[in-house]
């Protein structure tokens, strides 16, 4: 199964970050997480099969924010802050 990172998003949606093989090749998903999930937003990683099958209504996805227990993200990739 593949894992993939969701957290709460600004508006309330539920925001899902799917890695890429190649970047679990060279990353785990927790630094995964740590770097592209925004700074200080709380996130879970979670299977695939967590997640709707049906992504008609994604936009309406909610999710408990205190469900969302892996971690924190940084948006720091190398010591560099992403978009900087």
């Amino acid at each position: 199964m593949a894992q993939k990172i969701i957290y709460q998003t600004d508006e309330g949606g539920v925001a899902v970050v799917i890695p890429t093989p190649k970047a679990l090749q060279s990353y785990t998903i927790q630094q995964i997480a740590d770097k592209d999930v925004p700074a200080g937003k709380n996130y879970k990683i979670v299977e695939d099969t967590d997640l709707p099958s049906d992504r008609i209504f994604r936009n309406a996805w909610e999710v408990d924010a205190s469900t969302l227990t892996d971690g924190t993200g940084t948006a720091v990739y190398n010591g560099v802050l992403n978009g900087e």
